[in-house]
Order: C-alpha cells, then sequence, then structure tokens
C-alpha cells in the first residue's frame, strides 16, 4: 500500500485498516510519529495479517546503538541471527516459526527491552479475513505439473520450482537447472551490467487453498536473499486475474505466468486458481489471496516498489472489487473486457436478460431483432447480448447449474435437495450471510423496474410492446425458475451489498491509476458502454474521473503497452516524496502521454469526440428503464404510478394494464437507491456475515 508512517527518520509502508479508511475519508496521508527508542517494523504485509509463520521485519536500533548489539526474540526464542545489515544500514530479517495466532517480538539492548509488536499469524491455507470457508473443496495438487498429494485438508502440498529459458525464435522452452545453458537462448540486455541470459524460474505451490504460480527473471549463477534481490528483479510485481464466472468447490489450478513483455521487464509475474473468476467467483477470497502472494513474493524475493493488476472480463473485475475495497493490495489496475462489478454488472444484467427474454417469447406480440435491441439499448439490430446473458443466468441463480460444482455433494433437486447449491450467492455465504432455511438470498430485485422506458420514450419501441414486456416479465425463485412475480430484495441485504464493497462506487478507485481497454463491439456482453460506467462512477464517487485512462482497442501495429504506460505511471508516482494525498500524486504524475484516446488510420486521437463518432457506444437494460447512469441502485425507492405525470401516453386498456404490472409504483431515479451507503473498507468477515472494519494495524510498541 502506498501509505507512508514515520519512524524515526525511516519512512516505511503500513497495510490497510485504519490508514486506508483514514485515506477513504479524504484525510489523506497519514503521518504518526514513533517516540519508542527502538521500533519494530513488518516489511511483508500487515502485522496482524502474517501467514505461513513467516514474515520479513525490519529492527530500526536506538539512536547510537550498533546492530550487533541488538537482540530480537519471539515470545522469548532468539532469532537474532535471522537478521542481516543490508547494504543501506538497515537491520532486515525474514522471521519464521511462528505460531498460529499472535507472537510478540522483542527488541532489546543489553538485555533490556526496547521495544515490541504483537503479530498475529494465520494458516498457509487461509482464512485471514475471508471467514468461513465454504466446504467441501477437492484437491487438485496433482494435476500437472503435479505436487503430489495434497498433505491436509487444506490442500497444501510441498512447493516446487521448474526453469524456462526464452529461445532467440521467442518462445518458453525446458530447461533444467545445472544443465548448460542451450544455444538458442535469448539474452536481456541490463543497463548495470551484462547481458542476462533469458531464464525464468517459476515456483508452484499452494496456499489459502489454491495453486499459484510465481515467475521471475534469474541470475542463475547468483543467489539472493529478500534483502539482497536479483539483479534484473525491478521490485515490481504484476498480478494476473483471470476472467470467466464460476463456484468450483475445488482447488482448480492457474493460468499461465509467462509473461514475456512483463518478465522481460523485471517484473515478478505471479497468480493463483483463486484469482481465476471463472474458478472462484468471491472476491473477498481474491482479495485475501492476493494479500498473501503478495507476502510471500516480499519475504521471497524482496520489498516491492509497486503491484500492477491485469485481466479482462472476470479478472477486470476483480481489480476493481479489490482495488475499491482493500484499497492498497494494487497500486495500478489495468483491465480490458470491462465489467464494473460481480452484481451490479453481470449478475443483475444477466437475470434481466432472462426475465425480458421470458417475457418476449411468451407474448402474443411480435418482436423485432431490432424491437429487442431496443429494449436491451444494445443497439442495432443486435439481439446477442440479450440471447447470450439469457442463458446464462444458469450461471448465478440455479443450484442445479449443470456444473456439479462440489461434485457428489451439490444440489439436485430430487437426489440430494440438502445439498450445496451451486449459486453466486451461496459461494458469498460468507459475506452476504444466510436465511433461516440455509440459503443465501437472491441479490436481486426488479420491483418497479420499466424495461424499455427510453426506449418507448425515443420511438423505437411502440407502447403495447412497452406495456407487454413489463406486464409479462415477472422474476425467478430461489432454485433459479422463473416466476410471473417480481423479485424483491431484503433491504438489510440491499445495504449489506454496499457496506461489504459487492457494489463497486469507486471512491477506493480515486488511489489507484486505471488504464482500461475500452472494446468497439457492440454485438457482446463485453460491450463498450461498459467502461463508460465506470468513469460514471469515479465521477459521482470522487467529482472526476482523471484516475482513469481508456484506450479503444489500439492494434499490434501501433507498438503500445499499456504496461509500460503503468510502470512510468507508477515509477512518477514513487518519485513523489510529497505529502500530498494519494488521489493527488495519482492525477498529478500521470506522464503526458498517457491520455484517454483511439487509434484511427493507425494514428492515436485525443479528440474522444471524434472516437465516439468512430468508435460508438450503445446502452443496457437498466439504462434503457430509466436508472442513473451509474446504474448502481440495487433496489429502486418507489413512487406511486400516476397517469397524469407518466412520460407515455397510454390508452385506457394499456394502462388497466400497465397498473397490473406496478401495483406498489414504479422507480423514483431522483433518489438514491435503497440501502446505498459508502463502501468500508478492509472488512474481516472472522466474526460472521457483514463484515467487522480490521481497526488499527498493530504498531511497534515501548
Amino acid at each position: 500500500m502506498r501509505r507512508v508512517i514515520v519512524v524515526r527518520t525511516l519512512r516505511r509502508r503500513v497495510w490497510g485498516g485504519a490508514l486506508a479508511a483514514a485515506l477513504a475519508a479524504g484525510v489523506g496521508t497519514v503521518w504518526a510519529a514513533q517516540a519508542s527508542p527502538a521500533s519494530i517494523v513488518v516489511l511483508s504485509t500487515r502485522a496482524d495479517l502474517v501467514t505461513d509463520g513467516d514474515a520479513l521485519v525490519e529492527v530500526v536500533p536506538p539512536a547510537g546503538v550498533a546492530a550487533r548489539d541488538l537482540r530480537v526474540a519471539v515470545d522469548g526464542r532468539d532469532v537474532t541471527d535471522a537478521f542481516h545489515v543490508t547494504g543501506e544500514g538497515r537491520v532486515v530479517g525474514l522471521v519464521d516459526g511462528l505460531r498460529l495466532g499472535w507472537n510478540t517480538l522483542t527488541v532489546s539492548v543489553n538485555q533490556v527491552a526496547r521495544a515490541r509488536l504483537r503479530v498475529r499469524n494465520h494458516p498457509r491455507g487461509g482464512p485471514v479475513f475471508s471467514g468461513d470457508q465454504v466446504t467441501p473443496w477437492t484437491c487438485s495438487t496433482t494435476e500437472r505439473p503435479s505436487l503430489g498429494p495434497a498433505i491436509d485438508a487444506q490442500c497444501n502440498a510441498p512447493t516446487s520450482t521448474r526453469f524456462v529459458y526464452r529461445s532467440t525464435a521467442g518462445a518458453f522452452q525446458p530447461w533444467t537447472e545445472g544443465s548448460p545453458l542451450p544455444a538458442d537462448v535469448a539474452l536481456l540486455t541490463r543497463d548495470d551490467g551484462p547481458s542476462l541470459p533469458y531464464i525464468v524460474r517459476i515456483e508452484r505451490g499452494t496456499m489459502n487453498r489454491g495453486i499459484h504460480e510465481i515467475a521471475v527473471v534469474v541470475d542463475v549463477t547468483r543467489p539472493w536473499t529478500p534483502w539482497q534481490p536479483q539483479p534484473h528483479w525491478g521490485r515490481t510485481l504484476l498480478l494476473k486475474y483471470g476472467g470467466g464466472t464460476g463456484q468450483r468447490y475445488a482447488q482448480g489450478t492457474p493460468s499461465s505466468v509467462l509473461d514475456d513483455d512483463a518478465l522481460r521487464r523485471g517484473f515478478v509475474v505471479a497468480t493463483s486458481s483463486m484469482l481465476v473468476n471463472g474458478q472462484h467467483a468471491n472476491f473477498v477470497t481474491a482479495a485475501e489471496t492476493s494479500l498473501m502472494l503478495k507476502e510471500h513474493v516480499i519475504e521471497t524475493y524482496g520489498e516491492l516498489r509497486y503491484t500492477i493488476g491485469e485481466g479482462g472480463s472476470g479478472g477486470a473485475l476483480l481489480q476493481y472489487l479489490i482495488a475499491d475495497a482493500y484499497p492498497g493490495i494494487l497500486d495500478g489496475l489495468r483491465p480490458t473486457q470491462d465489467w464494473p462489478d460481480s452484481i451490479s454488472g453481470a449478475y443483475r444484467e444477466f437475470v434481466d436478460s432472462g426475465v425480458v427474454m421470458t417475457a418476449i417469447e411468451a407474448s402474443d406480440l411480435t418482436y423485432t431483432d431490432a424491437d429487442r435491441a431496443a429494449i436491451g439499448g444494445f443497439g442495432g439490430t443486435n439481439v446477442t447480448v440479450f440471447n447470450t446473458e439469457s442463458r446464462r443466468v444458469v450461471d448465478y441463480i440455479r443450484p442445479d447449474d449443470g456444473t456439479r460444482c462440489a461434485g457428489e455433494a451439490s444440489y439436485d433437486p430430487v437426489s440430494n435437495p440438502g445439498g450445496v447449491r451451486c449459486t453466486f450467492q451461496d459461494f458469498m455465504a460468507s459475506v452476504l450471510g444466510r436465511d433461516a432455511e440455509g440459503r443465501v438470498p437472491m441479490p436481486y430485485d426488479n420491483v418497479g423496474v420499466q424495461y424499455g422506458l427510453l426506449a418507448v420514450l425515443e420511438g423505437r419501441l411502440s407502447v403495447d410492446q412497452f406495456v407487454d414486456v413489463n406486464v409479462r416479465a415477472g422474476g425467478y425463485d430461489a432454485d433459479g425458475h422463473w416466476q410471473p412475480v417480481r423479485n424483491r430484495m431484503d433491504e438489510a441485504l440491499a445495504a449489506r451489498l454496499y457496506r461489504t464493497g459487492q457494489i463497486v462506487q469507486g471512491r477506493g478507485l480515486a488511489r489507484v491509476p486505471i488504464l482500461a481497454i475500452r472494446g468497439t463491439n457492440n454485438d457482446d456482453y463485453h460491450y463498450p458502454y461498459r467502461t463508460v460506467v465506470m468513469r460514471r462512477r469515479l465521477i459521482a464517487a470522487n467529482g472526476h474521473a482523471d484516475t482513469h485512462v481508456y484506450w479503444i482497442e489500439p492494434p499490434p501495429q501501433a507498438g503500445v503497452s499499456t504496461l509500460d504506460a503503468m510502470d512510468r505511471w507508477l515509477t512518477a508516482m514513487a518519485a513523489d516524496r510529497s505529502a500530498d494525498p494519494l488521489p493527488v500524486k495519482v492525477v498529478r504524475n500521470r506522464p503526458a502521454d498517457v491520455t484517454s484516446g483511439c487509434w484511427i488510420a493507425g494514428a492515436k486521437v485525443d479528440d474522444l469526440a471524434r472516437c465516439e463518432a468512430v468508435y460508438p457506444h450503445e446502452r443496457e437494460p437498466r439504462t434503457m428503464a430509466g436508472d442513473r447512469g451509474t446504474i448502481a441502485t440495487m433496489q429502486c425507492p418507489l413512487r406511486p404510478l400516476v397517469r397524469a405525470t407518466h412520460p407515455v401516453t397510454f390508452t385506457d386498456a394499456q394502462w388497466r394494464r400497465f397498473e397490473t404490472a406496478f401495483p406498489e409504483g414504479v422507480c423514483d431515479v431522483s433518489r438514491p437507491g435503497v440501502g446505498e451507503q459508502p463502501t468500508i473498507v478492509w472488512l474481516t468477515y472472522e466474526a460472521g456475515p457483514g463484515g467487522e472494519p480490521l481497526g488499527l494495524p498493530p504498531i511497534s510498541e515501548p
């Protein structure tokens, strides 16, 4: 996290909790004077979020005391030998053997204790702050490359390493450590030394019940430690997030970390099966795994300057969700195929598509492709989005979704009605909570929603069709089957969605630079309007979207890299030593050439009006129903249905029928959504659903 705390004369980063909350409240950079004659700082994570029994620690000696005179202990056990003096004169060590729960580190001089720090250690298999883990859980450790059988119920297994090299032909090839270098190994040019053979070390291991991989270019002739890192490594980390959506009650497998663009630039590239949204669609466990991966990278390779996220579709929404609700884990975002979040962006829209398509298919009226596109807002004569999304409703709300998400333990309405329900919401039970029947309620509400309102006002839909689709729309029951009654969400659940960060509102995103790739295809559900919605949320939350840059699909021949641009942006921010708030630094340090725009005839164009003319965007169903531009309303407040003030002109017969669709009234978009409130950052679900703020991180005390 880009937060600084003054410890005597040194600056150190601290993690999350109260500092992140203070920044979220607009306090700005938080400074705290450390009056202790000595101090202890955990460098790898927050002191209360340590995992797997070890932590990279720095000891700041009292003035005039030499490092050799320090003694460091953990609960009375001497660990002084773990500490080393770096070339910068810092005293740093990797402390291991921490027991689960609270540990006390102490620093003494001449047998007199000078400082102490309480450190809380969590299991390698988690959880840390995500709450109760879903069960059952099937291990995947024997999938290639195999780690061997799991050694415990949390699917932990021994860590392995393997090596590859980059060939002069531009491919990664296996290489055995200790064998002669291949004749076709590519060389990496270094500014501070001789060329380096392009050899990549890949670690494969387990944490938080997932399988992770970490790749980095290494000089195999030189050992390294966290306080003496590898020479090619730039102390930067790229975290990869996978797309899709899915609820697998299994460990799964990670995506590839062999990213030439990042590795040759000196990045560590890391990912985990828990960061693949198509396997584990739970952003809280993804945030937790990201934090654990960062901690492990720091403890293995050294301290980080910054961490950049990367991913498309489900990998895009994970970046937004994590950065907004757990600020400091990611320092920069590179989303593609935008989605603002899982629930307001995907879940709700897919269910809306399902009820609209059900209404159309059950109607006696004729709906052309243009009529369907008008209701959905997708533009042209396109019905692809509606058709695709209505088929994908099952991915979110059907307990028997066909995936057998938990194997033999999966729900079946006949043979196993008490089994694991394969819904998105049940996978989020530790956050959202269960009802009296043990189910997690559907986070969906369409009471009062006037589907196609803007379409009829624009003359693209007849009044008969507008009335008909709203009368027939209906909703879905708890088992994901269509019902004639619309869905009403419990008000407490609506509030919990906002509070827990399930709805990305954008306040936390003011603290990270965002460089998005905006699409051009309105016929795909990764349509460009999603990027427009994200900018509107940023403006609503922060008064501007100056931290957000989007490029409209640069062609390969343009030779531009979002990683290069983000690297330069974050490097400039790191060099900014002012005490200004982080959101100010993000805007001030954006490179002059990193601007929103598009490519026309192979040339970059910054005139966004011209870009929109060449690459137009359409809209989506809730926008066409008259919702606010942020489309972040999960349950709308209602106003009475009054014919005299309704913007549509009805016949008497049409009005009588229309009233049956809205007996309680229609959405009042002039008011905030029911339960709408700011996200509370850095929640822990250890005590149960709904979460509690982590609070102040432990700090060194006299």
